[in-house]
């Protein structure tokens, strides 16, 4: 059978030509950044669709924007500065009783970690094992062919999790006297943090739409090409959207059944839950720069790898599965478009950190730090990643302090592979 051709209107040169300069754009922690990392922030702020940008001190290289790369844009919305796993996201839960219970119950604590998650590339639950959830009653699966076509991945993959730095994980979460809230009296707390996305769902949706924004722009820049577009107003930009929106709405059901299952499994009752998109696109309105009508426009902010930190909204920054990770409060920057790190950020690439960090130095880490791990590659050791007191510490500017987590055990995959 034919391979079938997508329509699109003859472009005009002038849609690829980029910038013979990037736009301007602020930087946080400059010191903790690398060059290649720079110089693609450098060349998306030359697209023509490009408005504003920010970089995250967290920032390092990735398809496109670089990982912790805020990049707004006129109309127009590019799958990879999305990217593969839509909606990855933090969820934490906050349980009304003290963190020493773990080291009370040690074996009942694993085995809910051990048998109430699966890690792993295309890992899925079980027939018997599957569970039930509103979103896969969510008239959107039925919108397009490839929707349709991933409704019963994403029944078989509600409540997993991936590859990589996903993790579940117990911890003590310490409010302060400074800190506490109606909802939250100061203290320590027993605590369930969660980082996922979108799964098989989000990555198929991710690069069947990124392959076909390339195909619509064939003389983009070859060093800009994951950064193809559609307009939002044309019929693959709606679609994009809409798949895109719908994956957000998965990977929150999908840590909601984590946590439910995790929680269901220790018999505690949940105080509260915070949780955050990073790898997503928002419609936003940002004051409107000199030669534009009115005080604001809609722009759409691509946040990869990077925290929403509008005025008072709450995020979740993690450090590594041996390092403190926060609950922070926004404060609203306009000039980092509303937004802060999403993590500690990498600073040896997966290869480098199995090339050089030996499993007994990784060991030595956690056990210094009072952490089990289960599962967890070499190439997530805590050696691996920017000191994540140094990151937050470079974008005070843009966040306050809510609360400050502990892993005390952890939960991932095994150099790619469940051990469920």
């Amino acid at each position: 059978m034919a391979k079938k051709k997508h329509k699109h209107p003859q472009p005009t040169l002038d849609e690829f030509e980029l910038r013979d300069q990037p736009l301007s754009y602020d930087v946080w922690g400059a010191a903790y950044i690398d060059d290649e990392a720079r110089k693609q922030m450098d060349n998306a702020m030359r697209l023509p669709v490009s408005v504003a940008g920010a970089l995250m001190p967290d920032a390092h290289v990735g398809y496109g924007l670089p990982i912790g790369g805020v990049l707004a844009t006129d109309n127009a919305v590019i799958p990879y500065a999305v990217d593969v796993d839509i909606a990855c996201r933090m969820r934490l839960t906050i349980f009304p009783i003290s963190p020493i219970t773990i080291k009370q119950k040690v074996g009942q604590f694993k085995k809910a970690l051990v048998e109430q998650t699966r890690f792993g590339a295309g890992v899925e639950w079980k027939p018997n094992e599957q569970v039930e959830h509103e979103i896969l009653d969510d008239p959107d699966w039925a919108a397009t062919d490839l929707l349709r076509s991933l409704k019963s991945t994403a029944y078989r993959q509600l409540g997993t999790s991936g590859t990589g730095n996903h993790f579940v994980e117990w911890g003590a979460f310490e409010v302060g006297r400074d800190q506490a809230t109606e909802d939250l009296d100061a203290g320590q707390y027993l605590a369930l943090l969660s980082h996922s996305g979108s799964r098989g769902v989000g990555f198929k949706i991710a690069n069947f739409y990124s392959k076909l924004a390339q195909e619509f722009h064939p003389y983009l820049d070859p060093a800009v090409r994951h950064l193809a577009w559609f307009a939002m107003d044309s019929h693959y930009g709606q679609e994009y959207w809409l798949s895109m929106e719908l994956a957000g709405r998965f990977a929150a059901a999908n840590h909601e059944v984590i946590h439910r299952r995790i929680a269901k499994a220790i018999g505690y009752k949940p105080l509260l839950s915070v949780e955050n998109h990073h790898n997503f696109a928002w419609k936003e309105l940002l004051p409107a720069p000199a030669g534009f009508q009115g005080g604001e426009r809609e722009v759409i902010v691509h946040r990869k790898g990077a925290t929403p930190a509008g005025k008072d909204v709450y995020g979740i920054i993690p450090g590594s599965m041996g390092d403190a990770g926060y609950l922070v409060r926004g404060r609203g920057s306009v000039q980092a478009l509303n937004s802060a790190s999403h993590g500690a950020g990498r600073q040896m690439s997966r290869r480098k950190a199995i090339e050089s960090i030996t499993r007994t130095e990784r060991d030595r880490y956690l056990k210094e730090r009072g952490v089990t791990l289960i599962g967890g590659g070499l190439d997530e050791s805590p050696q691996a990643y920017k000191r994540i007191d140094d990151i937050i510490d470079a974008q005070a500017d843009l966040i306050d302090i809510a609360g400050k987590f502990m892993p005390i055990m952890v939960r991932m995959a095994s150099d790619g592979k469940d051990e469920g």
